[in-house]
């Protein structure tokens, strides 16, 4: 009993570094995939390190739902594999150890995992959207072309729609400007000008958008007339904070901003069973089936870790990340057909687990009971699975 707790323990050790280390890595692909729009904010809009920071900080909880399961998944792989190379999974059995013993640590390992993906999906991804929400909207309101986006209309304020073709970062000019003000009672003005920049009050959400050589028409509703009038400047003020406050009253928390006690207050008290509940049914599944993908994984690499020769290890490595991208491609899928409610929700967000956990169960069975596992074959079929579902 004292050896196995001792090789229990020693299991747990193994399996920290390469988990750690598979934090991290996929943490920095993470920043590299975010690293234009860094530069990008920096360059032009002259954020400071600390929003970055925290732009950054806010993002990662919905990145470590996903990265903690294969990070755990690769950490068990990888350790069984380097115990399995050193000859040291013969050795145990040699003393009396049998597979199914070995897997009291994994769980334990993969419990960890569970819990962390657990506390980073229900409510770290929901702090994290909200939080992102408030960071851009006060950068916005110092920097209000952060959040303009080209060739795209802009109805953030009240009674005015704003698009633009172009946002010329370097010279802070606005290209070919499309407005239509429906402020005033019983008129609605449409203004078209090629070009104008937007400037701001210091201390204040307000902003004034500045119009060279443009044409303005006006359209008034009561006396059912339409003048039309060309302009050398024209002037638009748009007050920021009055936006907000609308768009606050008008949208609701999306499901992804909802924590796990508010989806199941939301859950108790609708009783329409519209769309909006069926999305938020889903996401209450997400929040416990993808923790517990650690333990389908993490039951799934013990197997592929044993049965993979060291002159093969590169191939094990290989076949776990095409598992794990078959897990989330199915994961996807579900996500899909659940929101059009081609079946339940929860048969969607659970179906992933059990036929990877069920294919953990097989194989560990097989490799108990010192059964050839075909490694090839389940290469090839994974592959031509993945290959079908990335040509549709």
């Amino acid at each position: 009993m004292k050896t196995r707790s001792i090789f229990g323990r020693y299991l747990i050790r193994e399996m920290a570094s390469p988990f750690l280390i598979n934090v991290m890595f996929f943490m920095f692909i993470f920043l590299l995939t975010q690293i234009l729009d860094i530069t990008s904010m920096i360059v032009n809009y002259r954020v400071g390190i600390s929003f970055v920071f925290l732009m950054i900080l806010y993002s990662m909880p919905y990145f470590l739902v996903f990265v903690i399961p294969m990070s755990v998944m690769m950490a068990v792989l990888l350790t069984f594999l380097r115990l399995s190379g050193d000859n040291e999974i013969v050795a145990l059995k040699s003393g009396g150890i049998s597979i199914y013993q070995l897997l009291p640590p994994v769980l334990v390992f993969c419990l960890i995992g569970c819990l962390l993906t657990g506390i980073m999906n229900g409510y770290g991804l929901a702090w994290g959207k909200l939080s992102l929400g408030e960071l851009m909207i006060e950068a916005a309101q110092s920097n209000f072309d952060i959040g303009l986006k080209e060739r795209t209309f802009n109805d953030n304020f009240k009674d005015v729609m704003l698009y633009v073709n172009k946002v010329d970062l370097k010279n802070k000019e606005l290209i070919d400007i499309f407005i239509e003000d429906q402020r005033r009672k019983d008129m609605v003005l449409t203004i078209v000008s090629p070009r104008g920049f937007l400037y701001s009050e210091p201390d204040k959400p307000v902003f004034h958008l500045k119009l060279f050589n443009g044409t303005m028409s006006q359209v008034d509703i009561g006396e059912k007339s339409v003048n039309s009038v060309q302009f050398k400047t024209y002037e638009v003020t748009l007050d920021l904070e009055k936006a907000i406050k609308n768009a606050n009253k008008k949208n609701k928390k999306r499901e992804k901003e909802m924590n796990l006690n508010e989806l199941w207050e939301y859950l108790k008290t609708d009783t329409k069973k519209d769309t909006r509940y069926y999305l938020c049914l889903m996401e209450f599944h997400s929040k416990f089936s993808i923790p517990f993908a650690c333990f389908s994984l993490g039951l799934l690499a013990v197997p592929l870790g044993i049965r993979v020769k060291s002159a093969r290890r590169s191939s094990g490595m290989g076949l776990g990340i095409a598992l794990f991208l078959f897990y989330y491609m199915m994961l996807s899928a579900g996500m899909v057909f659940g929101e059009t409610g081609v079946y339940p929700p929860a048969i969607g967000m659970w179906v992933p687990n059990i036929v990877t956990g069920g294919i953990g169960v097989w194989l560990l069975i097989r490799c108990a009971k010192d059964r050839p596992i075909q490694i090839t074959f389940l290469s090839y079929i994974t592959g031509r699975l993945l290959k079908k579902l990335m040509r549709r």
